[in-house]
């Protein structure tokens, strides 16, 4: 009986995603355990460990369909480790003389270990096709709004003015930096693993490592240098890598949250009938995509830890620290695509009030580019004697509700220099967003750049 939010029938497709859930399910994992037994043997046979005639019955009687699930549950129950029961299951399908050669000097961290690592390479792909479609996504975003002024905010507070598209620039560089760390990552995943008992491949004698490269070569993964029975740093930082894209996509979700809040209104989720509504409040429509982002990055950063716990394994094997990613890689994994998927439908079908922005930015009367005041007084005053007068007549402004251009225009400070019509032009948020159109653009560039050169790379 489903239980938890990835596995359930009626959450699973907001917090997980069918095609990842298929990558970590039963079904697959025992595909990869049986390729890699068929590999070994396969590997084995051409070296003259084993003979041929046992490698080809390997091969064609090995289905990993025909596993019966009941009784592979019981035998890892009772022995605490899945491929010694498998193995026996595998060896009444291949017979007694085959299955005599079955497994032949591995251990069971070695399958499994070369099933985590074919899983993490069809993970890789599948995150990096995700994370190319987001920063796609968001550099149309980009584009289309990098001049459209809107209020900047910090501290919960309006600042000065920026544009929607630096905002969507700075993200945008986040997930570019998120590619690169991706991409190296694939440098360090995808080895296989044949060490045997304690990491010596004492067990095959002096064709154990030819054994290996060769079984690693079938696979399409890479032959590693020693063993990794106890070095989980590469599961780890995959990991890692995921929690600092759960990062970006959970802040991105709550901006849009708090931009859609009513006294707001910028931005909102895409509406369709029903998406979003209340039980009791008809006028509802309520920011559920983002919602299920801060939940899924949430539980994504604090799997993170456990998984660099499972790194602190002593000796040659670990005493439970392994059992750790058995448990929180499918979660992180699967949870990940999940957020992934629910941030490119987010920016996707993102709505956009530019009037909003306008009226948001006049909210303040002036106040939003004091500072452009401060700054233009600055030369004729110095600097902090000009941070003194706009300050006393923001204050004014702000106990009054007046314009701070009326505040201003009666301070023969300011009027010596400038006229009424120049505090006005000064006074226009719309013409102090600075570089920020500029911002975007580096941004951008740097992307498409980015883009390009691994296009470029990828080209055979």
């Amino acid at each position: 009986m489903p239980f938890t939010m990835l596995e359930s029938r009626i959450f699973h497709e907001m917090f997980g995603d069918a095609d990842a859930a298929e990558l970590f399910s039963d079904e697959r994992v025992i595909a990869y355990w049986c390729r890699a037994e068929v590999a070994l043997a396969e590997a084995e046979s051409e070296l003259g460990v084993i003979p041929a005639e046992a490698a080809e019955a390997i091969a064609r009687n090995v289905r990993p369909e025909r596993v019966d699930l009941a009784r592979l549950s019981e035998g890892t129950l009772l022995v605490g480790y899945p491929i010694l029961p498998l193995v026996r299951l595998l060896e009444e399908m291949v017979g007694p003389e085959a299955g005599e050669h079955l497994h032949w000097g591995a251990t069971t961290q070695d399958i499994m270990d070369t099933a985590v690592a074919l899983q993490l390479q069809d993970l890789h792909r599948m995150v990096d096709d995700l994370l190319a479609k987001l920063g796609s996504v968001l550099a149309d975003r980009v584009r289309t709004f990098k001049s459209t002024p809107m209020a900047g905010r910090t501290h919960g507070q309006q600042a000065v003015p920026i544009t929607l598209g630096f905002k969507f620039a700075v993200w945008l560089e986040e997930v570019r930096r998120h590619q690169e760390r991706w991409r190296e990552i694939e440098g360090r995943i995808g080895y296989g693993e044949l060490s045997g008992a304690a990491g010596t491949l004492a067990s095959l004698g002096s064709v154990g490592l030819k054994v290996r490269e060769r079984m690693c070569e079938i696979l399409g993964l890479k032959t590693p240098p020693i063993s990794w029975h106890s070095a989980r740093d590469s599961v780890a930082e995959v990991a890692s890598a995921l929690g600092l894209v759960a990062g970006t996509l959970g802040k991105m979700a709550a901006e849009v949250a708090a931009l859609q809040r009513n006294e707001i209104a910028e931005l909102a989720e895409g509406f369709l009938p029903d998406r979003g509504s209340s039980s009791t409040m008809p006028q509802k429509r309520n920011p559920i995509t983002s919602e299920a982002m801060v939940a899924q990055a949430a539980f994504i950063r604090q799997q993170v830890p456990l998984l660099t716990y499972a790194m602190t394994a002593v000796h040659e094997r670990a005493t439970g620290e392994w059992q750790i990613e058995w448990i929180v890689l499918p979660e992180v994994g699967v949870m990940a695509v999940g957020l992934l998927k629910n941030a490119i439908s987010l920016l996707e079908h993102l709505m956009v009030d530019e009037e909003a922005m306008r009226r948001n930015l006049a909210l303040t009367r002036g106040l939003i580019v004091a500072e452009r005041v401060m700054m233009a007084l600055a030369p004729h005053l110095g600097r902090q004697a000009a941070h003194e007068v706009v300050y006393a007549a923001s204050a004014q402004a702000i106990d009054q509700r007046r314009p701070l251009a009326d505040v201003l225009g009666e301070n023969e400070a300011v009027t010596r220099h400038f006229s009424l019509s120049e505090l006005a032009n000064f006074l226009d948020p719309a013409g102090y967003i600075g570089n920020a159109p500029e911002f975007a653009e580096a941004a951008l560039h740097a992307y498409e750049a980015d883009q390009d050169r691994v296009g470029k790379s990828a080209t055979p």
